[in-house]
């Protein structure tokens, strides 16, 4: 049975049962604006007369500031407060959205991509904040927790659909409409749903480590680049060397640094934590799981079955339903069983389904062939974001609820970025395309099946880890 340690956060108190889905909504729309220009690109192509580069940088402009801000925005949650800086984001985020619809050309739509990222970034770590003082009770804000794991992943499966069914019938343009309806219902609800949380009014602050921060998001953006170069041109070409190489030698001082600096943008102790490791570990192979299944599938329904954009989008239906209806289910047993175990469990059903697709042929039928694997994948994905998602913020104290927040997105949203750019180097080994699939397919599954039985075997010390109290300082 999953147990939450005892923490000095203060007690209970009563909040609007509208709190929790709103917050929940944002965060959703956050994880569906990377995903709604994906199914459009080649209209949005023709549109403004774009190159194979320009595209890339339409396709990444959102995801590169949103990952590489994170921490970032997570200090600025915890230093001002949560709530204060969910409606600065959100007003970014929205704002940028509304100029992204009606972009006369493609600078300004990239300009406002970028600008939505930086606002998702704030956003994000933010509503984590909030979640919190929603839930100061541990094992409340781990119930809140265990459902918030699959709002992201649902996210992003549903801006592919909603981007496919829009691009068919209207015009790639109303897709950012959401975004913008999502942050307006969220400035709305602030003042009157959203607690204004403690680390607004407490005295002990996170000072600003603004060299830390350039490092980290610098880093992170030009690997998470380099890497997604890797879809066009060989590693050892020097669009992915040069922002891959120089990337990681930022990371590397970034951690150097943190280790001197007095008050850091991620303290060294806080992602060691046995607990909290395993479950970033486990959040970063289930987002990179759904976005390898997003992406492999929709090439090969498109390009090698000849389905339409639309056909497309409707084929995923299923993995949204089947993440929906085990988000449902999946709270009562993260905290009946523990965290670690349904995430094992989850990789392991996913690893599963990833098997089945491993069968893949050019003639492969889509309701024998595919639909038992996509569903599987998500009902193991769903329950591996549930697990992971408490795990990763079991023993966060109030004060550092934005850093953690910032901590679970960042490998959240890398996880797509490397999965993607190891296992399409994986396909590329093999001369066809759908064996390369296959073999993309079946590499995941191995991984999946690795780090399943190591949650598994540290099921008990994780647990333990778990019940000796808050992070370390």
């Amino acid at each position: 049975m999953m147990t939450y340690p005892a923490s000095p956060e203060p007690v209970a108190r009563a909040h609007n049962p509208l709190a929790f889905p709103v917050l929940a909504i944002v965060q959703a729309t956050l994880i569906f604006t990377i995903a709604i220009v994906a199914v459009p690109l080649p209209v949005i192509a023709e549109e403004f007369g774009l190159t194979a580069a320009d595209l890339l940088l339409v396709l990444a402009a959102y995801g590169l500031p949103f990952s590489g801000l994170l921490l970032f925005g997570g200090r600025l949650a915890d230093r001002f407060g949560g709530r204060r800086m969910f409606a600065i984001g959100l007003i970014v985020f929205g704002a940028s959205s509304a100029v992204a619809a009606a972009a006369p050309n493609y600078p300004i739509l990239v300009a406002m991509r970028l600008a939505q990222g930086i606002g998702g970034a704030i956003v994000a770590p933010a509503a984590m904040a909030v979640l919190r003082a929603l839930f100061p009770e541990p094992a409340a804000f781990g119930r809140a927790m265990a459902t918030w794991g699959g709002v992201s992943v649902l996210g992003a499966v549903l801006g592919f659909i909603v981007s496919g069914v829009l691009t068919t019938w209207m015009s790639w343009r109303f897709m950012f409409a959401i975004p913008v309806a999502v942050s307006l219902i969220g400035l709305v609800s602030t003042p009157g749903l959203l607690p204004r949380g403690i680390s607004e009014t407490a005295e002990l602050r996170p000072r600003l480590d603004l060299v830390g921060a350039v490092f980290a998001t610098l880093g992170i953006s030009l690997s998470s680049f380099g890497l997604i170069a890797t879809g066009d041109h060989g590693w050892t070409s020097t669009m992915v060397l040069l922002p891959l190489g120089t990337g990681i030698i930022l990371l590397v001082a970034f951690f150097l640094l943190e280790r001197k600096v007095r008050d850091p943008l991620l303290p060294p102790g806080f992602i060691l934590e046995p607990v909290r490791i395993t479950g970033l570990v486990g959040m970063f192979l289930a987002a990179a799981g759904s976005g390898v299944i997003n992406f492999v599938l929709s090439l090969y329904l498109q390009q090698v079955l000849g389905w339409s954009p639309l056909m497309t989008a409707l084929a995923f239906v299923p993995f949204a339903v089947a993440l929906i209806a085990t988000g449902q289910l999946a709270a009562p047993q993260v905290e009946r069983f523990g965290a670690a175990r349904i995430t094992g469990v989850g990789l392991i059903v996913a690893a599963v389904g990833l098997a089945l697709l491993t069968q893949l042929t050019p003639d492969t039928r889509y309701l024998q062939g595919l639909l038992p694997g996509i569903v599987l994948i998500a009902v193991g994905i769903s329950l591996a974001f549930s697990g992971s998602a408490v795990l990763s913020t079991t023993n966060v104290p109030q004060r550092r609820a934005g850093l953690a927040g910032g901590v679970m997105n960042t490998a959240m949203e890398l996880g797509p970025t490397v999965g993607l750019a190891i296992l399409m180097s994986v396909a590329a080994t093999q001369v066809e395309t759908v064996t390369g699939y296959a073999w993309a397919f079946g590499t995941a599954a191995v991984a999946y099946t690795f780090v399943a039985l190591l949650s598994f075997a540290f099921s008990g010390r994780v647990a333990a880890s778990a019940a000796a109290g808050a992070s370390p300082e």
